[in-house]
């Protein structure tokens, strides 16, 4: 156990530095291609229901993803996640404007405030698509996270909905993807992995 925490903190440290050294422009540019890939996807094209992540500035920008979503008529729900633990919610976002009016928690991420009352995606009709935010992925859909565990324990409350294990796509800068990430059986394989191909 020991050994796999030392090699996740390990790979975590190297796949920051390389993101850190992205400049912003370049950022940006992957993001538009692994967007133009998403909105071609047929998952994404057929799903009504999809949670997508706020982005931070270390990952790919998820704003026009959003922006198609409410153009498209689609249900779209983000995370509120409780710091206490690894709980998570995910909330239904209004319009493109909405985001707005959310209140920044103290990692500086905008999420629905604990006493807001918003449709919560397991307590109506589930989800049918999760985008996954990440800090590395591998190409057998091995997922790093921040070492919090929301979208692990998530995802185990979605496989007990009456709509099952959403597909899930994680969205990644080609500096995120890497031979093999190490992991654990509580650790939820992803479905697939957005990126820009060499």
């Amino acid at each position: 156990m020991a050994a796999l925490r030392a090699a996740k903190q390990a790979l975590r440290k190297e796949i920051k530095k390389r993101v850190a050294a992205l400049g912003n422009e370049e950022k940006l540019r992957q993001s538009r291609i692994v967007t133009q890939k998403l909105l071609k996807h047929p998952k994404y094209e057929q799903c009504q229901r999809i949670a997508v992540f706020l982005s931070m500035n270390d990952e790919v920008h998820t704003e026009d993803i959003i922006e198609d979503m409410f153009r498209r008529g689609k249900d779209c729900f983000i995370p509120r996640y409780f710091s206490s633990g690894s709980h998570m919610d995910m909330l239904r976002l209004a319009s493109v404007q909405d985001i707005q009016s959310l209140p920044l928690t103290s990692w500086n991420i905008r999420q629905p405030g604990d006493e807001e009352d918003r449709e919560e995606a397991l307590a109506t009709g589930g989800l049918e698509l999760i985008l996954m935010p990440g800090l590395g992925f591998d190409k057998s859909g091995n997922r790093l996270g921040r070492g919090k565990g929301f979208y692990d324990t998530y995802l185990e409350r979605c496989t007990r909905h009456a709509k099952g294990k959403p597909y899930t796509i994680g969205l990644a800068f080609k500096e995120q993807v890497c031979q093999k990430v190490p992991v654990d059986e509580k650790d939820i394989l992803i479905d697939e992995v957005l990126y820009e191909d060499m």
